[in-house]
C-alpha cells in the first residue's frame, strides 16, 4: 500500500479528501477478488415513496457485535467481519486516523447499478460522522450535491463530480453528511463490476 496521498476536494463546508491510488494495480486487483468471493452479498429491500423496492445493487451490512444501522426503513444487524475485511479495517483506519465499527459494503454489478440521492446522516452515525470510502473495481462516476431548502433555486456549483478509481480511498468527514447529498449514477456504458466499501464508527445499541 502507498502513503495515503490525501487530495482535497473542493466543496464548501464540507472535509472531504481523495487519494486517488490509495492501492496500487496489483494490490486492488487481489482484493477486488478476495471480497467478491468471501462477501456473502444479499440484495436489500428498501422502503421508498411507500413502497418496497430491491436496491439496485448487492450488498452486506458488516460489523461488531450490537453495530444495527437503519436506513430506508429497514433495519439491519450486522454479520460478522470477514478475516480479510477485517485487516483492511485496520490499514482504512490508519490512514483516516479513525477507527471504524462497521462497514457497508455495495458491489455494483455493472453500470446499470446504482445508487441515488442521500447523504449518511442517520442517528447511528452521530451528528458529523466521519465515512471512509474504499472503491475497487470499475471507474465510475460520483457526485456531491449542495441540500437546499425547500423551493431554493439551483445556483452554478452546486454539484460536484469525480472519478473513483480502482484503489482509490475517498474520505468525508466534518459536516459533509448535513451539507450535501451524493449519489452513485448509472453509467450503460461500464460493463465491469465495482465494488465499493463504506466504513462507518456506528453507535452500538
Amino acid at each position: 500500500m502507498r502513503e495515503a496521498g490525501w487530495q482535497a476536494v473542493a466543496l464548501p463546508g464540507a472535509e472531504v479528501a481523495l487519494a486517488p491510488d490509495w492501492l496500487d494495480a496489483g494490490e486492488a486487483d487481489a482484493w477486488m477478488a478476495r471480497l467478491y468471493a468471501d462477501i456473502p452479498w444479499e440484495t436489500h429491500r428498501l422502503r421508498l415513496f411507500g413502497r418496497e423496492l430491491d436496491a439496485p445493487r448487492l450488498s452486506c451490512w458488516i460489523g461488531d457485535p450490537g453495530a444495527a444501522y437503519a436506513y430506508s426503513g429497514r433495519r439491519f444487524e450486522p454479520r460478522p467481519w470477514p478475516s480479510s475485511l477485517a485487516a483492511l479495517r485496520e490499514r482504512v483506519e490508519q490512514a483516516c486516523g479513525a477507527r471504524f465499527n462497521s462497514v457497508l459494503a455495495n458491489l455494483y454489478r455493472d453500470g446499470g447499478d446504482s445508487m441515488g440521492w442521500h447523504s449518511d446522516d442517520e442517528p447511528e452515525l452521530g451528528e458529523r460522522p466521519l465515512i471512509a470510502s474504499l472503491s475497487l473495481g470499475a471507474r465510475r462516476r460520483f457526485r456531491f450535491r449542495r441540500r437546499r431548502a425547500r423551493g431554493e433555486p439551483a445556483r452554478p456549483g452546486d454539484t460536484l463530480e469525480l472519478v473513483l478509481p480502482h484503489g482509490s480511498l475517498l474520505r468525508m468527514g466534518g459536516d459533509t453528511q448535513r451539507l450535501y447529498r451524493h449519489d452513485l449514477p448509472k453509467a450503460r456504458a461500464v460493463a465491469g463490476p465495482r465494488i465499493n466499501l463504506t466504513f462507518r464508527l456506528t453507535l452500538v445499541r
